[in-house]
């Protein structure tokens, strides 16, 4: 009733099942390189979140210090223009919402910093040495709400 297989047709079945096992193996083999470095890649990614995290409270905490500095040292304009820099980064900060890098408490805690803001400007724009003393209060209270 059946007929016999062929030497060749047995031959065949025997190469494509061994191509088979090779692709398998294969595929096994990329997997099992690719997954360590997968999981390797995801902690990179979420450690340079966290330090570009740390890199934006960082430059923000500068700009408001060397506004600081520059007032106490009786340069205005730098003092001024970093004085804007810090206002501006840290309501862009705050605007962002969840994806900021500020906590909910932080951005809370940030939003009475902004009164005093266009005095500090006018008051630095007119080299007045009480800038330097709103700006050292503006820097303590920052500080504060931050850590």
């Amino acid at each position: 009733m059946s007929e016999p297989l062929q030497p060749k047709t047995v031959r065949r079945m025997s190469l494509i099942r061994h191509a088979g096992i090779y692709v398998v193996l294969l595929l096994a083999g990329f997997l099992f390189g690719y997954i360590p470095m997968w999981v390797k890649a995801r902690e990179y990614r979420n450690n340079l979140a966290t330090s570009e995290q740390n890199l934006a409270l960082a430059r923000l905490q500068n700009a408001l210090s060397s506004a600081v500095i520059d007032a106490r040292k009786g340069d205005y304009e730098p003092a001024r223009q970093a004085a804007s820099q810090f206002f501006n980064s840290l309501r862009a900060e705050v605007d962002r919402g969840d994806a900021s890098t500020l906590t909910q408490a932080q951005r809370v805690g940030v939003e009475p910093l902004f009164k005093p803001r266009d005095e500090i400007i006018t008051l630095l724009a007119r080299s007045d040495p009480a800038a330097a003393d709103r700006l050292a209060e503006l820097y303590a209270s920052y500080r504060k709400i931050m850590s």
